[in-house]
């Protein structure tokens, strides 16, 4: 009858150098933890448990945005270099025949890209009073002026001799006197918007 002979695999010991090395950084550190307050440790504690959160939440969201198609990137508008500004009486482009010169201008940028502003003079409403207000279009940016109400009309008809190289839509009927082709007049009536938008269009393509 054969013996059984039962191996039995004997562990490695572990060198004592190594021990001791192990048993110096787990005292270096507990002696550390030890030297922090509670409340520092609550802190720590607190930052680790955000960043793992942190961390969760990323791969979570990673996740979900792989199966929702791409977001089509927004098409920015490109402007030329051609200002259309109009001048107004106080109310802005609030009242009936303003709103409908604002609004042709803006149907004019759609298809010219020039970009359109308004300025409202504020004050006596007076010619001499709208004369600084369109002094600051004329000296600035704008390259085709429009101008509605009585008085800005009048200031605007003043300064078309001095700007020649600028284009004006003059809101109303024309008084008579010398035609300059710098000028257009639409009529405020039935109507307006469209004019507007044709005359910018026409004053903008022979600046451009």
């Amino acid at each position: 009858m054969a013996k059984q002979v039962r191996q039995v695999t004997q562990a490695r010991a572990v060198p004592a150098e190594r021990q001791r090395w192990s048993t110096r950084v787990g005292r270096t550190m507990v002696a550390g933890l030890c030297s922090l307050g509670g409340r520092t440790l609550a802190m720590i504690a607190g930052a680790v448990v955000v960043a793992v959160a942190v961390i969760v939440t990323g791969i979570v969201l990673s996740r979900h945005d792989n199966g929702r198609p791409p977001i089509p990137a927004t098409r920015a508008r490109h402007y030329t270099e051609t200002d259309a500004c109009l001048l107004t009486d106080r109310q802005g482009v609030n009242g009936s025949t303003a709103a409908a010169v604002w609004k042709g201008m803006q149907d004019a940028s759609l298809k010219t890209h020039a970009r359109v502003n308004y300025s409202s003079v504020t004050g006596e409403q007076t010619t001499a009073n709208a004369r600084p207000f369109l002094n600051a279009m004329l000296q600035g940016s704008c390259e085709v002026v429009l101008a509605v109400g009585g008085p800005e009309v009048k200031a605007a008809q003043e300064a078309t001799a001095r700007y020649a190289k600028l284009g004006f839509v003059l809101i109303g009927s024309d008084s008579g006197g010398k035609k300059d082709t710098n000028v257009a007049w639409v009529s405020d009536g039935d109507g307006l918007r469209a004019g507007v938008a044709a005359a910018v269009e026409r004053a903008v393509d022979a600046r451009g």
